[in-house]
């Protein structure tokens, strides 16, 4: 055993500075020399605490992506059904205020990080809901769910979009300002972001189970998300220990882990809307003369494919 880690220890000595370096600024000099210099893995603290910087920048990097399915998931379908407008705006509104709490406290930039992408993401996914939202949102189609893509785009959906965004700007400006909200005031923000967190599930669950249905919720984002969160608990207690942010990850995991379990309990109910969405839209296109019936796959007088999908 001696002679192995004499043979680590030789390569890990002499390690060039600029690989070392990035690794020092990551888990510090202290517990750098501990793990990597003198190779001594069963040191508890400096392991726990270098598995805490690891697992946050993954989480960080995984943040800058975790939404990028669900933006083209409603990009490519022109269509933001299933997604709940409130549950946006409620869960963009904690994000924010988590951003700005633990960037004012100057906590690690690896405890929070992510917070700067999915804040990002969601004003992305919150203005596109905006855009695609119209009438006749609300219909009768297969198991109460309407079958009419949101599609419409008017001028007046524009003009949500605008005053969406500079409602945006507007909030981040203030919660960064020190003049406009003070950090006694951001304190009680942070503590409102809890229940704050908790009510943003709560419409695109409760939209799920009227539906019975998840729509276009992105399978990818929820599943992220609650593994972000349990990871982030484990990073929080390590770096940060601060109740309110603790307690903030541990209700969105609960809430995060109620929409993965309706990702799964609804994912057939899902595959089937999706279809009958492309058949609805297949039996538009023919109507208005822009594809043939031999191509949408519909019997005209005897000709063509029959479309035999039976809708239950």
């Amino acid at each position: 055993m001696s002679t192995f880690h004499s043979a680590i220890t030789t390569v890990t000595h002499n390690i060039p500075s600029f690989l070392r370096r990035p690794a020092e600024a990551l888990i510090g000099e202290q517990c750098y020399g501990v793990l990597v210099y003198d190779f001594d893995i069963t040191h508890t603290e400096c392991l726990k605490y270098a598995l805490s910087k690891g697992l946050g920048f993954g989480i960080v990097l995984g943040g800058g992506i975790v939404k990028i399915p669900q933006i083209l998931k409603i990009v490519s379908s022109s269509s933001a059904r299933g997604l709940s407008l409130s549950a946006y705006i409620l869960e963009t509104a904690s994000y924010a205020i988590n951003l700005a709490y633990a960037s004012r406290n100057k906590f690690p930039f690896s405890t929070y990080g992510e917070n700067f992408f999915l804040t990002i993401q969601n004003v992305i996914i919150t203005l596109l809901i905006l855009f695609f939202s119209g009438p006749g949102s609300v219909g009768s189609g297969l198991g109460g769910i309407n079958a009419k893509p949101l599609t419409s785009r008017g001028n007046g959906n524009a003009g949500k979009v605008i005053t969406g965004l500079v409602v945006t700007v507007a909030s981040g400006f203030a919660l960064w300002s020190e003049r406009l909200c003070p950090m006694s005031l951001l304190s009680l923000l942070q503590a409102v972001t809890l229940p704050l967190s908790l009510l943003s599930k709560a419409p695109q669950i409760m939209s799920n189970i009227r539906h019975h249905s998840t729509g276009n919720l992105s399978a990818f984002a929820v599943f992220n998300a609650l593994l972000g969160c349990l990871a982030r608990l484990f990073t929080t207690k390590q770096e940060v220990d601060d109740p309110l942010i603790f307690w903030g990850f541990a209700g969105a995991a609960l809430l995060n882990a109620v929409l993965a379990f309706q990702m799964i309990m609804y994912w057939n109910n899902s595959a089937e809307e999706k279809e009958l969405n492309l058949s609805t839209r297949r039996h538009s296109a023919t109507e208005k003369g822009n594809v043939s019936p031999e191509k949408s796959g519909i019997l005209e007088g005897g000709g063509g494919k029959r479309w035999a999908r039976k809708l239950d």
